[in-house]
């Protein structure tokens, strides 16, 4: 391996400008971990049963979670707050 990186030299990093414009103007992600994977695994159309299960904790759990991001993205159902969370690259 002593001549790996030898053709390394001469390459440079490149970096498509819509990607770099795409992250500097992201808004911070106001999901928990917990909020995304209850939202990620209700979008598979996961029951609430199953997800509770899934991630250890009570259906109630994922209840409020499912309630904290339809608050925290301003929809109404979750189907929108699944949208809102892909569009914000959230989830």
């Amino acid at each position: 391996m002593r001549g790996a990186g030898r053709g390394l030299a001469g390459w440079r990093i490149v970096l498509d400008p819509s990607l770099a414009v795409a992250a500097l103007t992201a808004e911070d992600n106001p999901l928990t971990d917990q909020e995304r994977e209850v939202l990620r695994l209700a979008v598979a159309g996961i029951p609430t049963k199953e997800i509770a299960r899934s991630l250890h904790v009570s259906a109630g759990t994922v209840r409020n979670c499912r309630s904290r991001v339809l608050a925290k993205t301003g929809a109404r159902t979750r189907i929108e707050a699944v949208r809102i969370a892909q569009e914000a690259g959230w989830i």
